[in-house]
């Protein structure tokens, strides 16, 4: 689905089509609307593609994620696209290095965290197991629930983040609190949680011929 098909042209009793349903986040901006539409809520597999959905997440804290996507390709860039066993290779002199590209998020405590999570999920290969099968033995169990109806009523952790924080960080992950967790949750798929009004979850509706109040929302 890309992201010029999510629009909610609603009707007013007269048949006159009134405003768009707006986003939970990302209108107004063709960057951050199109992740919303196109990326966030949907499942994420792949030791590459999840190290790099944490480290960001890592270095979102306390900043806009705007701010983040925007920085993503320089990102992928330098973290040589979070292929685990490169990044797990880095040096004192690569984290120097990192801190001079003015392209990327300088934080020191991010960029060497970043390193340690790469080689948490070597070691984890080391030891036969992947990132994808321990991020998603977090999963909520499926079920049908009644979606938010504002970013208010969404939680900002879970037991199941909670949970998946202290696995993490057993296996030697940083960076990574309940919080922070369940905003990785959020963005590979765990769980979804769009808004009720949300045009995607109204389109999604619309093409499976359900109520749009209806869904997983984690």
């Amino acid at each position: 689905m890309t992201s010029e098909r999510v629009t909610d042209l609603r009707t007013a009793g007269d048949g006159a089509v009134v405003d768009p349903a707006p986003r939970c986040f990302g209108d107004g901006d063709p960057l951050y609307s199109a992740y919303h539409d196109d990326e966030w809520g949907v499942p994420v597999h792949g030791e590459q593609a999840l190290l790099e959905r944490i480290a960001l997440e890592g270095f979102q804290s306390g900043l806009s994620w705007i701010t983040v996507l925007r920085k993503r390709p320089a990102f992928r860039e330098v973290f040589e696209g979070f292929e685990p066993e490169r990044v797990a290779a880095f040096g004192p002199d690569d984290v120097e290095r990192l801190l001079g590209d003015a392209r990327i998020i300088r934080n020191r405590m991010k960029i060497e965290a970043t390193v340690d999570n790469a080689r948490a999920v070597v070691a984890l290969h080391d030891s036969g197991r992947t990132l994808d099968e321990l991020f998603w033995s977090f999963a909520p169990e499926p079920a049908e629930r009644v979606r938010r109806a504002t970013f208010a009523d969404l939680p900002a952790w879970t037991a199941e983040s909670k949970a998946m924080s202290k696995a993490l960080k057993k296996e030697g992950f940083r960076f990574i609190g309940p919080t922070t967790a369940y905003a990785a949750m959020q963005a590979c798929g765990l769980v979804d949680d769009h808004l009720a009004t949300c045009p995607v979850v109204l389109r999604r509706a619309a093409d499976a011929g359900r109520p749009a109040d209806a869904g997983a929302a984690g």
